[in-house]
Formats: C-alpha cells, structure tokens, sequence
C-alpha cells in the first residue's frame, strides 16, 4: 500500500512542479508580450510624433512657399498693372495731343469758314453794286450814245467778266497760299514725330576686323612654315591677313564685309580648334560658308519680325540677310531699311493709311542692293523686279521702283518711301561717301580681273593696292598667265583712276589628290 502511494504522490507533486512551471513560463511569456507591446506603442506613438512633426514642418514649408508664390504672383501683378497704368497714361496723353490737335484744326476750319462767309457777304455786296452800276451805265449810255441796248448790254458784260475774273484770281491765290502753308505745316508734324519716334542707331562698317589670339606663338602657327598657312587662308577666303607686332592679335582686311566676316569665324575655329594646316584651312572655310548662309537666313528673319513684316518669300527673307553686309556711304544698308520701315509706318498712321503696307515697303525699298553687284541696272528697278518676281503687291512694286524718282511717283506710299529714305540718310552721322567710294573702288578692280576668260575667281587686297587673280589650270599655261598679268594692268590703266600703283598677281596652282582606303 505503501508503495502505491509514494509513486501517486510523486506524480502529483511532478503535475503540480510542471503545471507551476508552465505557469511561471506563460507569465513570464504573457509579460514578455507586454514588455513588447508597450515598446512597439512606444515607438509607435514616437514614429507618429514624428510624422506629426514632420507633417508639420511640411505644412509649414507648404505654407511658407504658397506665401512666397502669392506674393511673387501679387509682384508681377502689381508689375503687370503699372505697366499698363503706364501705357494707358501714355495713350492718354497722346488721346489728348490729337484731340488739342483737332481743337486746333476745328479752330482753324471755323475760322475759314467765317472768312468764306465773310467773302461771300462781301461778293453778294459787290454783285449788288455792279448790277446798280450797269443800271447807271444802261441810262447814260442810252442818253449820251447812239448805241442800242444789247449793244451797251454786251460791252457791259464783259467789262464785268474782266472785273469778276481778276477778283477770282485774287481770292483765288490768296486760298492757295493758305492752302500750302497749312500742308506744309502739317507735313512737317508728321516728319518730325516720326523723326521723334524712331530711336535707330548709327551704324558706319569699317573694312577690318581683329581677332585675338590667346598668345603670340600662336602668330607663328597662322603664319605656317614658310607662310604656307597664312596664303592658303587669304586663297580660300579673298582677304587680307595682316600680322605686325600688335600683341596677340591678327588684323583681317577686305572691303568685302561678308568674305571679311567668314574670314575671322574661320581663324577664330582654327586657332580654338589647333590644327592649322592648310587642308584643315579650306575645309573650314567651306564649312564656314555654309554656315554664313544660314546665319544670313536668320538675320533676314529678324529684321521682318523686329519691322513687324509678315509672309515674306524665302528668297526675300535670304536677300535681307545679306543686306546686313551691305552698306551704303558707310551706312548699314540692313538697319537703314528696318529704320525707313519705322519711319515710314509711322507717317502713314498719321496719314491714315495701310501701315502694314507702308512697313512692309520700307523694309524692302533697298532689296535690290543686295544683288546690284551681280545683275545690271539700278537697285530701284532691280528691286522692283525682285518684288514682282516673288509675288508683292503692285503698290509694292511701284513705291520700290520710284523711290528714288526714276519713275513717276504713281501713290501716297511712294512719295512717302521717298521722304522716309531720305530722312534716315540725312540723319547726323548716318553715312560717310569716303567708305562708299572706296568699296566701289574694290568691287571694279575685281569685276575688270573676272572679265577674262580662264579666270576663277580675284580678290582686291592690301587695301586696293594689289589684285590676285586665281586661274585655272586647264585654261591657262605659265606662258598664258604672264600674258594675262600683263592684260589685266592694261586694263586697269585704261579704265581705272587711282592712287599709287597696282600689283597684279596671276596664281596658277595644279593639285593631285588621291584618297588612301
């Protein structure tokens, strides 16, 4: 019996030790879980004090850029209405200028009819006279004459006429006196406010440019061994290349502005790029050309758009651009027609006409310069031409071709492309006849090197005191090109006035070139 209580009781005491124990290990277990729990809302309640924090300062940034974006907004407002304040006042002002002026024009149109009237009381009154005076002749003559009474009637009458006439001729001279003092008064208002209201500026061209170096050596590397590098770019591009001891620079001559412009884009990539040779030298002075023709593209497109001139044909927005290398008496023949647009719009708003038209004649009034050089005839008709070719409008046409009086001035726009051209010329300092005397110098002694045949292409150079005439190899032996040297200063002397002498260089150059593959 004993023995069967000991095991029971051993195994109550092992139930009670174990359920003690997984007693103590699930609260150890459930205070574990607490301990975790506490810490996970712990950082739970930290992490959302964060994001409060945090969304918070959001806010705040939010708030604070919202305030800066409204007040920058209320800024450009505040700019925004000062601008048109300003511009309403300026309208008001010029509102006011025109209705003083109509006051005035009302005045004066008041005062002429008072003295029509006046003139007219004054005729009635001497009609009244005269026909008491032909009553009085109509008694004495039929007393102390024998004539008849139609007799007297008729001798009457044209003592009248005669009387009446020289009165009209009078009163007549007297209006057209009037007349023209009041026109030219009122010409000269609208000339000088679009004198006032075109602020150009004064451009005169010169015939150098200098590009600068980033040190002397660089001189060395230009001039080339045995200055193969320096011929190979006055070759390729026709000017002059002058390098003296003036310090990290080299002077380009040429009175061609646009060879002269290609010139220094050319040398300015070479000496940025390093190779200088002169393969490399060509090679970049075609490249140049072609991007010349583009940049003269842009430049016609921003004089049509600066003049507010719209659907204009390719090949006008072209010849525009290259009006910009074009001068005339040292005045940029480009601004001086954006200059003529403006004056010209101007007076034709005055004068109530078409002041999209009269920009659009402005702008291309001098068109034909552009190509005066290549084709026969004076610039108006070649302009002219050009307008027609490309599609302008007859009045377009006629105010190019006679803005300089060569045809018969046919509208208001002509007379007034004629007056706006000579007020931009006329301006203090806007041209200078030296410069233009000297480039139609140049462009001769080219054009009498290029009347030969086998000739290529010539360039004037060292200021007109040399002509370098390039052939080809084809055509022209050493023999022949001695003999064309020699032809050519005979033509020079003969058709030519000109200081000093003239050289006259033939370059006959033969290249073979084969490429390695």
């Amino acid at each position: 019996m004993f023995n069967i209580i000991i095991p029971v009781v051993t195994a109550l005491i092992s139930v009670c030790i174990g359920y003690a124990l997984r007693k103590y290990a699930a609260e150890r277990k459930i205070q574990d879980a607490e301990t975790r729990v506490k810490h996970i809302l712990e950082e739970a309640y930290k992490q959302k004090e964060e994001r409060h924090r945090s969304a918070e300062l959001e806010a705040k940034d939010l708030l604070y850029k919202m305030r800066q974006d409204f007040e920058q907004e209320t800024k450009d407002r505040r700019h925004e209405i000062s601008n048109l304040e300003k511009r309403l006042a300026q309208k008001e002002e010029n509102i006011d200028r025109r209705l003083d002026l109509l006051e005035k024009k009302e005045k004066e149109i008041e005062a002429k009819q008072e003295g029509v009237k006046k003139q007219e009381e004054l005729i009635k009154t001497k009609d009244a006279q005269l026909h008491a005076l032909i009553n009085e002749e109509k008694e004495r003559l039929q007393k102390i004459s024998s004539l008849s009474v139609e007799e007297a009637r008729q001798i009457l009458l044209n003592r009248l006429n005669e009387e009446l006439n020289a009165e009209k001729a009078v009163l007549i001279k007297r209006q057209e006196e009037e007349m023209r003092g009041s026109a030219d008064k009122k010409a000269q208002e609208i000339i000088s406010l679009a004198i006032q209201r075109c602020a150009a500026e004064q451009a005169v061209e010169s015939t150098v440019s200098v590009v600068a170096l980033p040190n002397d050596e660089m001189k060395g590397r230009v001039i080339g061994r045995e200055g193969r590098n320096i011929r190979a770019l006055e070759m390729a591009t026709g000017v002059d290349v002058i390098i003296d001891d003036t310090p990290e620079a080299v002077t380009l001559s040429c009175f061609d502005t646009v060879r002269r412009e290609i010139a220094r884009l050319s040398l300015e990539k070479l000496i940025s790029d390093g190779r200088i040779h002169p393969g490399r030298i060509e090679e970049v002075v075609e490249k140049t050309k072609k991007d010349m023709e583009e940049k003269v593209r842009e430049e016609g497109e921003r004089a049509a758009f600066e003049a507010g001139v719209e659907g204009l044909h390719p090949e006008i927005i072209k010849l525009l651009g290259r009006l910009k290398y074009r001068t005339s008496f040292g005045q940029n023949t480009l601004q001086h027609s954006k200059e003529v647009a403006f004056i010209l719009g101007v007076m034709a708003s005055e004068l109530k006409l078409d002041f999209k038209l009269a920009r659009r004649i402005g702008l291309l009034h001098d068109i034909g310069k552009a190509v005066d050089h290549q084709i026969e005839g004076t610039h108006a008709k070649i302009g002219a031409d050009l307008a027609r070719k490309y599609n302008e409008s007859p009045e377009v046409q006629a105010a190019i071709e006679a803005h300089h009086e060569e045809t018969e001035l046919k509208s208001f726009y002509a007379v007034l492309t004629l007056a706006a051209d000579a007020i931009s010329a006329a301006r203090p300092g806007a041209r200078r006849e030296t410069l233009e005397t000297y480039v139609k110098r140049l462009e001769k002694l080219e054009s009498i090197a290029n009347l030969f045949k086998g000739v290529e292409k010539s360039f004037a150079i060292q200021a007109g005191r040399e002509i370098r005439v390039v052939v080809q190899p084809e055509k022209i032996s050493d023999s022949d090109a001695q003999n064309l040297a020699r032809d050519i200063r005979k033509k020079i002397e003969e058709g030519m006035e000109y200081p000093g002498q003239i050289k006259v260089t033939v370059i006959r150059e033969t290249r073979a070139i084969e490429y390695a593959k």
